[in-house]
């Protein structure tokens, strides 16, 4: 059981949320000024918006020392501001929780209650979203039933990002740089003592929904794809497969050759093989691909992100231990 009276960020990635930036704020308040044992950090981290919230979490930081905020460089990306954050905070936890309020943060206190316990990963499951279309919800059980199939990692189903790290556990994902990021399973990865709590999600309570279609596309493919081999082998397999087929299909022409004489061959038949087999090889390309690509990406060893501003970049140039290459998001 820890006792700890130390610090608290509330890490939240936004990327144009000045709609609900202050709303935000307001609840964060309200929720922190009830949980007096311990202190509280706001850390806003700036996905490159291009409405007024960075204007607006500076206003907040006029008014309350307690805000800080990292500004990129552009839009990286939630997965890059999560990490970025992560790299700033101060905290000896950290809660992350998205900007829209889907998430309650009258979470936060069963949260520290259980980190407080000794749990060093405390993770939110999402058992309800009020508004959510069936299709979704079958779509995103179908999804995460797959994923748990060919990952190595237990994957949780409907939990996202709300959750309380200890400081090892920031530490830990700290040391995991790679470019194309899927931190669900990194959080699994990683692993340390969790514990598991549940609420029901709310509608955003402005703005719009950042992730389309073509966003939460790319985040299925990054999750199965980050943390499995299995469709490389999966395809390896049906290669064998097809060939059995096809070189069964030779003896037994040959074999009718022999017996019956010559026969003319059906032209539908060969071109329904052509385009089926034609077919097969462009997805196995596509998902080798797919692979192909992020040993590139990694290679390159781009930073993470870049850093436009920091709150207390005049404090951290005195802080000792602080390493520049952290301004870039590279960690080394």
């Amino acid at each position: 059981m820890r006792k700890i009276m130390g610090i608290i960020t509330i890490l939240v990635p936004a990327y144009n949320e000045e709609a609900v930036i202050e709303k935000m704020y307001e609840r964060l308040n309200e929720v922190c000024a009830n949980l007096d044992r311990h202190t509280f950090e706001f850390l806003f981290v700036n996905d490159g918006s291009q409405d007024c919230t960075l204007e607006l979490v500076k206003q907040l930081k006029g008014k309350d020392d307690r805000v800080q905020y990292v500004d990129l460089s552009r839009n990286f990306g939630k997965e890059a501001a999560m990490i970025a954050g992560l790299d700033y905070t101060k905290g000896d936890a950290v809660i992350i929780i998205d900007a829209d309020l889907q998430q309650p943060p009258e979470l936060f206190e069963e949260m520290i209650h259980w980190w407080e316990e000794g749990y060093d990963d405390v993770y939110a499951v999402r058992k309800e979203r009020e508004g959510e279309s069936w299709l979704k919800k079958w779509t995103s059980r179908k999804y995460y039933h797959l994923l748990q199939k060919v990952s190595q990692q237990d994957v949780y189903p409907q939990v996202g990002d709300y959750r309380l790290l200890d400081k090892k556990c920031i530490n830990a994902l700290k040391q995991l740089r790679e470019r194309e990021r899927y931190t669900k399973g990194l959080y699994s990865w990683i692993g340390f003592k969790k514990k598991e709590i549940s609420y029901v999600a709310q509608p955003r309570v402005a703005g719009e929904t950042k992730w389309k279609f073509s966003s939460l596309l790319k985040l299925a493919i990054d999750g199965i794809t980050s943390y499995s081999t299995v469709p490389l082998k999966v395809w390896s397999i049906v290669g064998i497969i097809i060939s059995l087929f096809g070189f069964l299909v030779l003896v037994i022409e040959v074999i009718k050759t022999l017996i019956f004489g010559a026969n003319v061959a059906g032209y539908p038949s060969l071109f329904a093989g052509i385009f089926f087999l034609g077919g097969i090889q462009l997805i196995s390309l596509g998902i080798i691909g797919e692979y192909l690509g992020r040993v590139f990406i990694e290679t390159k060893e781009r930073p993470l992100y870049f850093i436009q501003e920091y709150s207390e970049s005049n404090h951290m140039e005195n802080e000792p231990g602080k390493r520049p290459g952290i301004q870039n998001g590279r960690g080394d």
